[in-house]
């Protein structure tokens, strides 16, 4: 079953015709229609790893923001302060 959120199959369960290697990480060749095939990242399948409940947690965005605030401030003092 695609998992993928954006991908445009999304909810739909698809026969895997074989699995291959790309760079390392796993994907599937699927049937997608009359004569048709799609190849999906391990990822994007129900076959994946299961994705966090929270993706975006606290401790991730406050890292996030202390960086984005530490190359603001990195900035400033390289434009003499100001912007």
């Amino acid at each position: 079953m695609v998992t993928h959120p954006f991908h445009p199959l999304f909810g739909c369960e698809l026969e895997i015709l074989y699995v291959k290697r790309r760079s390392g990480a796993l994907v599937f060749v699927c049937v997608s229609g009359a004569s048709r095939s799609v190849t999906l990242s391990q990822a994007w399948t129900d076959r994946g790893v299961a994705a966090e409940e929270h993706p975006l947690a606290i401790e991730g965005l406050c890292a996030a923001r202390a960086l984005v605030n530490a190359l603001i401030s990195r900035g400033a003092d390289r434009d003499g302060g100001g912007s």
